[in-house]
């Protein structure tokens, strides 16, 4: 384990995440914000075998992390920890079954809590403007917006939220 919360287990991804994994990265809506590329089967299982490696890479930077829902075990998400020199970049996606129980406000507080700990500096996060749940969670946690930009990949309005911790 990572870091928990009341409802949520943060820990590593596993090989028996990838049927909810599979349902994160296939779906459209889950993604319309993030890269938009939905992947099939084979692509998911790549990318979760390769997240999974990097757990052990010497100088890994880029960690993603399951979330776990305690009551039942179930896969529900991952969230992200982009390490760079001078910031780290977080995010997290939930399957669209678990949207709007409060499980991102939740998560975020948890793992402002858990930067702090390791001690981190400052943290940062982009979301899309039309994201207006994940914008709210971050505006809510005291996050400052840092600048807005065309996201060039998704021709989407973008915001730079930073938080110093």
């Amino acid at each position: 384990m990572i870091f928990e919360t009341e409802r949520l287990l943060i820990r590593r991804l596993q090989e028996e995440d990838l049927s909810g994994f599979y349902d994160l990265e296939s779906n459209p809506e889950v993604l319309k914000y993030a890269d938009g590329c939905v992947k099939n089967l084979k692509e998911t299982k790549e990318e979760l075998f390769g997240f999974i490696r990097k757990y052990d890479e010497k100088n890994n930077y880029f960690w993603i992390y399951a979330v776990e829902r305690k009551q039942d075990g179930a896969f529900i998400g991952t969230v992200a920890l982009i390490n760079s020199k001078f910031d780290t970049e977080i995010g997290y996606r939930f399957i669209q079954n678990y949207w709007a129980n409060g499980y991102g406000l939740e998560l975020c507080k948890a793992l402002i809590n858990y930067a702090r700990k390791i001690g981190l500096q400052r943290l940062i996060a982009f979301v899309i403007d039309k994201n207006i749940a994940s914008k709210k969670i971050l505006e809510q946690l005291f996050f400052k917006v840092e600048n807005c930009f065309l996201n060039e990949e998704l021709q989407l309005q973008e915001t730079k939220y930073v938080l110093e911790l």
